[in-house]
């Protein structure tokens, strides 16, 4: 079957009633999610979600997701080492796992046995990979905290060998001068350094029998000694940015009564998963109480602290566990490798198969639970209809079920959903339409006068050929590299403008044919055909001279315009009145399909009530001000030797003194003037009164023939109507929802009168709105203008013609010139001409006819999970 072209107006759309059995609930609903052309509803709104009866197999499925992200995840921190053993052929063994057959046959598969298999095989496969990475994380951390102490057992253990006793006195005179010199403010701690935590921890108040500060004459060499061999030295690792703070904490806690020597690691460790530098250090102190104040400072700076110095038979044993731990380290993450590059390439199959078993248990829990079997309600297409009932038909064929899912169609007053079927060309203009609102089902949609009226308005308010080359050329290309620019990520900004390449290539289409209309390229005029004006050669320098018409120019604007006196004033008269006729024009043509609207849905009383005194209104007014127009640029008052009337001063006094025309357009039009003022003033009472007492009188007769009100009547009607359509067929009817049961004139009243005084005022100020056509148009044209002359205009004088300085000049300014000309002109004033034409359309065009009132149509589809 065809596909119904549905751009001007909806798709016909068709309530439909699905009865499925149990047994093939769930291939029912895979197959209909393939097909993607049913728009389910929510049979179960006194439900809870909690309360549904798909929820355990939801949630199952969260679970199995999740462990496929955790799998991801891993995969994402191994990738670069993962495939080096791809591309070193340690893939072999990957290939040849038993469960790789399986992974690539159940992408093809849908049957819930399939589905529960390849659950089993990912809850294995990532409780494999859970374990080894886990593993490999706590291997890591102990390898690099036995690394960490080889490094503090080796450089303190070389800095006592260097300096055994730490050299006698002379090391520790000149450590009590060093410290001696020191005041209370260098060891003054700062907040970052000393938290509330350290400070209610330590007392710098207890003192022991033990922690008397050594006297100089003491033999400090001698002391170390028995520290060592009394287990008053500690050795440890801190962060290097740590290790001032650790000095002056330890200094100020044990008053000096202790030796700190710190000595930085070369090679930077791991912590926390991060790269970072650290220092070993050493202490010296006595007493049980000193060590445990050492200790707990160090641990509150996170620092490390390890067993006592035992010589190099510590450093040998630590070489020994370290080779050990990294052999084991290699081969866990070796075999962490091959289980990750086993899944590498399941991981998006698995997701989507996740993805889409949610997707049908979400749709499941929106059915009715009947006895034997769920029923299920929602729109398709009316074309596919047909369509969807042979394939569930064909798949109960298949599978050799006897029992199969029955499709019945019902006629249903509930509106039906909004479909436009667009392809790549008018989706973009379609969504601009759908940013505003949804069209009401049948209505006309707007979308497709918008593929012409939206990049027209904005060629008229950006209208330069340079330009809108510029920006035509950047579409096309983009157009023409749409396959491999849609498989890329490139930022959301990038992804508006790509998906809207099609809208783009019009705009810059139309500016082209509009800038060659208005002449204007780049602030400059073209010369194509012969101007019409000729300038007089005998002339004096400084004597103003004027120019004689000699003909017409063929196309457009003539060229001898550009560069006069009275340039702006000639534009600006024909572009402010080009935008009113040309809003007249938008909005008349956008009241027609309002006729439209009204003739589809057999609205009389809107058509005779809304339609007819609006275009009189309308058409009274701005119809006859666009007739002025143009009447007057055809005449040629220089020939009957008369000045031009003024429009604007004729308007206003067609309503301040009806009757009185200062100066006269045409004979008669004092007369005329005041025939369309009273048909104005007339439409004002027949939009406010006609419709609400008409609906009133067809109420009071419908009650009369036994009706409930009018809806009841209109809704018997339309049953007849379909009934005689579908040939004696036995359709089930429900007219209960989203249709009132009562009459209220007061509401219909009410809503009337804002709608007169809306579109009456909208007239006049919809009208004045297209003046910004006018607007930015010249506002456009004369920053062009502008930003030649004070950039690249600069580069032809004569002053350093041939000279090497003159050649640099043109390649800056002209570099200078193109780069603010995309910049302000292409993309920011581009922009803001776009926003001024979808404003256009969005009120002063859709506001005439449009309601919006729909909802779209979102079938249930797995095309989102690609």
């Amino acid at each position: 079957m065809t596909r119904e072209e549905a751009i001007f107006r909806s798709a016909d759309m068709t309530y439909v009633q699905l009865y499925i059995p149990l047994e093939l609930s769930r291939e029912v609903v895979c197959l209909l999610g393939n097909m993607g052309n049913v728009m389910f509803r929510d049979l179960n709104t006194d439900l809870t979600t909690f309360q549904r009866g798909y929820v355990n197999q939801i949630r199952k499925f969260d679970d199995l997701e999740r462990l496929i992200d955790y799998m991801s995840n891993v995969a994402s921190r191994y990738s670069e080492a993962t495939w080096k053993y791809v591309f070193h052929g340690d893939n072999d063994n990957a290939t040849q796992h038993p469960s790789m057959n399986f992974l690539m046959s159940s992408m093809h598969t849908h049957s819930l046995d399939t589905v529960s298999d390849l659950t089993a095989e990912i809850t294995e496969f990532e409780s494999r990979v859970r374990q080894l990475d886990e593993s490999l994380v706590n291997l890591r951390k102990r390898l690099n905290t036995l690394i960490e102490h080889r490094h503090a057992a080796f450089e303190c253990g070389r800095y006592m060998e260097v300096n055994p006793g730490l050299r006698g006195r002379a090391a520790r005179s000149q450590q009590h001068r060093d410290l001696e010199q020191l005041t209370v403010e260098d060891f003054r701690l700062s907040d970052d350094e000393v938290s509330e935590t350290l400070s209610d921890t330590f007392s710098f108040d207890e003192v022991s029998e033990d922690n008397s500060v050594p006297s100089a004459g003491r033999d400090l060499s001698a002391e170390l000694e028995e520290g060592f061999r009394h287990r008053t030295t500690i050795i440890g690792s801190i962060n290097r940015s740590k290790v001032e703070t650790l000095n002056k904490i330890l200094w100020r806690i044990l008053r000096g009564n202790l030796f700190f020597h710190n000595i930085p690691i070369e090679e930077p460790l791991l912590e926390k998963g991060e790269l970072v530098q650290k220092d070993c250090f050493v202490v010296f102190t006595h007493g049980d109480v000193l060590l445990k104040k050492v200790k707990r400072v160090v641990e509150s700076l996170n620092g490390t602290i390890f067993p006592g110095n035992e010589g190099r038979s510590t450093i040998k044993n630590l070489n020994t566990q370290i080779a050990d731990l990294q052999q084991i380290c290699q081969t866990t993450e070796q075999t962490l490798h091959t289980e990750l590059l086993i899944v590498s390439d399941q991981l998006p199959m698995w997701r989507a198969v996740a993805r889409r078993e949610k997707l049908i248990y979400a749709a499941l829990n929106l059915f009715r639970q009947e006895s034997q079997g769920l029923v299920a309600e929602g729109w398709l297409p009316s074309t596919e209809l047909l369509i969807v009932s042979n394939a569930l038909k064909n798949h109960s064929e298949n599978i050799g079920s006897e029992n199969s899912a029955v499709v019945s169609v019902i006629k249903t007053s509930k509106k039906p959903p909004t479909y436009h079927r667009t392809n790549k060309f008018t989706q973009s203009f379609q969504a601009i339409v759908d940013a505003y609102g949804i069209a009401t089902y049948k209505e006309v949609n707007p979308g497709l006068a918008t593929i012409v009226t939206f990049p027209f308005m904005f060629a008229i308010m950006f209208g330069d050929t340079g330009h809108g080359a510029i920006v035509f050329l950047i579409a096309l290309f983009l157009v023409l590299n749409e396959k491999k620019l849609a498989q890329a990520q490139n930022g959301e900004i990038f992804d508006m403008a790509f998906s809207g390449r099609y809208v783009i290539l019009l705009m810059g289409f139309f500016s082209i044919y509009t800038g060659l209309l208005y002449n204007d390229i780049f602030s400059l005029s073209m010369t194509f055909f012969k101007s019409g004006w000729k300038w007089n050669s005998g002339f004096k320098e400084g004597e103003a001279i004027e120019a004689t018409n000699t003909g017409v120019y063929p196309f457009g604007l003539d060229y001898a315009w550009h560069g006069t006196e009275n340039n702006l004033i000639f534009s600006n008269s024909y572009k402010m009145k080009l935008s009113i006729l040309m809003g007249f024009i938008h909005m008349t043509y956008s009241l027609f399909f309002s006729l439209v609207n009204y003739r589809y849905f057999r609205s009389r009383v809107d058509i005779i009530g809304n339609f007819i005194p609006g275009f009189i209104f309308m058409q009274s007014i701005f119809g006859y001000l666009s007739w002025a127009i143009i009447y007057k640029w055809s005449k040629d008052w220089i020939k009957d030797g008369k000045v031009a009337p003024g429009l604007l001063n004729m308007l206003i006094n067609m309503f301040l003194a009806p009757g009185v025309v200062d100066e006269p357009l045409f004979r008669g039009q004092s007369y005329l003037q005041v025939f369309l003022l009273l048909c104005a003033l007339i439409c004002v009472p027949w939009l406010l009164l006609y419709k609400p007492l008409k609906l009133r009188a067809q109420n009071k007769a419908a009650i009369s023939n036994g009706y409930q009100n009018i809806h009841d009547q209109n809704a018997s009607e339309s049953l007849l109507e379909s009934q005689e359509d579908a040939g004696g067929e036995i359709l089930v009817t429900d007219y209960d929802e989203n249709h009132s049961n009562t009459f209220e004139f007061g509401d219909i009243m009410i809503h009337q009168v804002i709608h007169t005084i809306e579109f009456c005022l909208n007239c006049i100020s919809h009208t004045a709105s297209y003046l910004r056509l006018w607007a930015l148009s010249l506002a456009h044209a004369q920053l062009s203008s502008v930003l030649w002359t004070m950039t690249i205009a600069n580069a032809f004088s004569s002053k350093d013609s041939g000279s090497p300085l003159a050649v640099i000049k043109v390649v800056f300014l002209f570099g200078m010139w193109f780069v603010l000309t995309v910049c302000i002109l292409v993309l920011m004033e581009g922009t803001s001409a776009m926003l001024h034409s979808l404003r256009l359309h969005w009120v002063e065009a859709m506001s005439k006819f449009f309601e919006g009132d729909g909802y779209p149509y979102e079938p249930f589809s797995f095309k989102a999970l690609d």
